[in-house]
């Protein structure tokens, strides 16, 4: 009896381990799949950097301004088309005009308790960041740091840039 009890605390703790996991990127799985299960709300063109930010929601802004635990927002870094003389292609709309090529994948997700895991100085509420690469793997040797700093700015926002756009957009 007494074995069968350790063996299901020992179960019952090695399944709570990914629960457990310490602050950081690492908390984050890529979302496979979001382009296709994911509201796209928005594209955001970027001249000077040659590139067009696709926005991604699996949930949608909450009456309050706020996003539900749970959500999860992708950034998705397109390169834009380019002309003969480097600079960005536009279409009829003065739009820039994305390739297939994706440069980089900015994940932010809110879980409950996440933001307990950081000062009151960096916490962005209950959000954490990563940054994958277009192939889902994790972009090695990147940090967040800049990430909270920057959405720490927009914590009347629920830490986010673009909450208007998706409100709109639901």
């Amino acid at each position: 009896m007494r074995f069968l009890f350790r063996a299901i605390v020992a179960t019952v703790a090695m399944a709570a381990l990914p629960l457990m996991a310490e602050a950081g990127p690492e908390r984050l799985a890529f979302p496979v799949g979001y382009s296709a299960d994911f509201i796209l709300y928005a594209k955001i063109d970027q001249a000077k950097k040659k590139r067009i930010r696709f926005m991604y929601s699996n949930r949608k802004v909450g009456p309050d301004g706020a996003m539900p635990d749970g959500s999860v927002v992708i950034m998705e870094d397109h390169e834009a088309a380019l002309a003969e003389d480097g600079t960005p292609k536009t279409a009829a709309d003065g739009r820039l005009i994305a390739t297939e090529k994706i440069r980089n994948i900015f994940v932010m997700e809110k879980r409950a308790g996440w933001g307990d895991a950081y000062p009151e100085a960096t916490r962005n509420g209950d959000w954490e960041y990563a940054w994958f690469q277009a192939d889902g793997a994790v972009k090695p040797g990147k940090t967040m740091e800049k990430c909270f700093a920057c959405h720490k700015k927009q914590a009347a926002q629920d830490y986010m840039f673009t909450n208007e756009m998706l409100a709109k957009a639901q």
